[in-house]
Parts: C-alpha cells; structure tokens; sequence
C-alpha cells in the first residue's frame, strides 16, 4: 500500500493527462488531417487497435510538417488544471515526479522543464531539413516500453514498485497502472477502469491529492 510519509515515485502519462489535448491530433490538423488521426488516436485509446502500430500510421501522415509549426501548439502549454499544484505537492513529500509518454519528446521535454520535473520519456520524431519525416526512430515507447521505463526508474531511484503511482487516461497506459504499487485512471476511458486502483473523473489533478489523501491519510511533509 502506499505510504504518503514516505518518498515515492509519481509516473504521468503525458496527453490528455498532463496537458489537455493529444498532441499528434494537433499536429494532424498542421498537416490538415486532423479528422482521420484523430479518429485513429480514439481508437487506440480505446484499445479497440494496437497503439504501437497506429502511431506509426499515425506519424507517417505528418511528414513535412516543419518542426517550427510545433510550437502553435504549445504557446501556451495546454496544462491539466492542477497540473502545476499535484507536482509541486508531490515534490514538497519528497516524490520523484516522471512523464512517461507514447507521445513526443519535442512536448515531452518542455513540460518536464515547466513542471520541474525529474524524468521525460517518449518517443523522438525524426526530422530532416525542419521538417518531420514521418517517421519514429526507435526504439518505440508503446504501452510496455512505458511499463519498463516506470521499473527503471523505480529501480534507478531505489524506490519499491509499492511506492510508486501511475497516473493515465488510456489503454496503452494498462501495463504501466498494473506495473505501479498504485494505478489511477484519470478522466480516462472506461477501458481503463478494471486496471485502476483509483478513478479520478473530473479533469482536475488537484482531485486526486484530495482522493490520496482521503484513502491514505494526510501526509507529515507538506
């Protein structure tokens, strides 16, 4: 069980949990097909199509979007709203804090510097002459690479696998909850639900400091 008076590790997915929106969704609309991988992208969350194979579908359609129209999307990062108070409430208890995302180092590496946060893991566009290729160099962070990283890091940092929690939003995050001590589904798909220890359904992460808190007791360190 996790124990809040204790150092732990926090894992976040990073799309539609960290920030509000799925990042390839809107480098789709960039490139003017925001519909077709869009609807991919709900599809794989859903677990209705194996995500590693989907976004790499899903990627090959961005090819010669330039890297510099990344940054529309991102002025300002779209945070979840508590994003900034749960990390910084985590990192006062003495947490390690992670995104772990099936998405974008280019976002994954900006929210880890606005969040202050200890690790960004997530897959790297290629890109040539400014402009994406349409390809992922590997290896590919798929639903058990994210799984795999949250143990590396655990292991890294000499944490147990009960002090560790997984925050997700969809099915490619299923192997990293049951890999977590404590797996949360965040404003999630119900495909997610049977694999989470606790359901947060508002779209607020300040709910589940309140929902920790409620089931584990107020912590000492704050």
């Amino acid at each position: 069980m996790v124990n809040l008076h204790k150092p732990g590790l926090v894992v976040f997915d990073m799309d539609s949990t960290l920030i509000t929106i799925e990042c390839i969704d809107e480098i789709a609309d960039l490139a003017g097909c925001k519909p077709e991988v869009s609807a991919i992208t709900a599809a794989a969350m859903r677990g209705e199509i194996d995500f590693g194979q989907s976004l790499l579908q899903r990627v090959a359609v961005l090819a010669g979007v330039p890297e510099t129209a990344l940054t529309q999307i991102f002025e300002p990062i779209p945070f979840t709203t508590g994003a900034f108070e749960l990390v910084r409430w985590f990192q006062q208890l003495g947490w390690k804090t992670a995104v772990i995302s099936g998405g974008f180092t280019w976002f994954a590496e900006r929210v880890q510097q606005e969040l202050g946060l200890d690790a960004a893991v997530a897959n790297r566009l290629e890109v040539e002459n400014n402009q994406l290729t349409g390809v992922v160099i590997p290896p590919l962070v798929d639903a058990q690479a994210k799984a795999s990283h949250l143990v590396r890091l655990a292991s890294q940092w000499s944490i147990p696998a009960e002090q560790v929690i997984a925050v997700g939003d969809g099915a490619n995050d299923i192997p990293m909850l049951q890999a977590a001590g404590l797996g949360v589904a965040f404003h999630a798909k119900p495909t997610l639900y049977p694999y989470a220890d606790l359901i947060v359904k508002p779209a607020d992460l300040m709910v589940l400091k309140h929902q920790l808190v409620e089931r584990f007791g107020q912590p000492l360190r704050q």
